[in-house]
């Protein structure tokens, strides 16, 4: 289960990106980290192939245990993914 997190507007950073190289297995077109915003309780992450949005929540369990995300949290995940053009 994901834990809820105070707002926190300074996330780590690696855990996105390794978030993003985890995701690269489903769809490897996501890209490179290029930077982040926090909006709600949501984080739009800009990538070289698009943007994606990640519930702040998921990038805290990425930091804290990333045993317990699952491929299926993964897959919600991937589904928000906004390639560019």
């Amino acid at each position: 289960m994901l834990r809820t997190t105070s707002r926190n507007n300074h996330l780590p950073t690696y855990a996105i990106v390794e978030l993003l190289m985890r995701l690269e297995q489903y769809d490897n077109g996501i890209g490179s980290y290029k930077d982040h915003h926090l909006k709600k309780a949501e984080v739009l992450v800009k990538t070289t192939g698009g943007v994606i949005s990640f519930p702040e929540a998921l990038i805290m369990q990425q930091f804290e245990n990333p045993d317990l995300i699952n491929d299926h949290l993964l897959l919600e995940t991937i589904s928000s993914f906004k390639p560019i053009g």
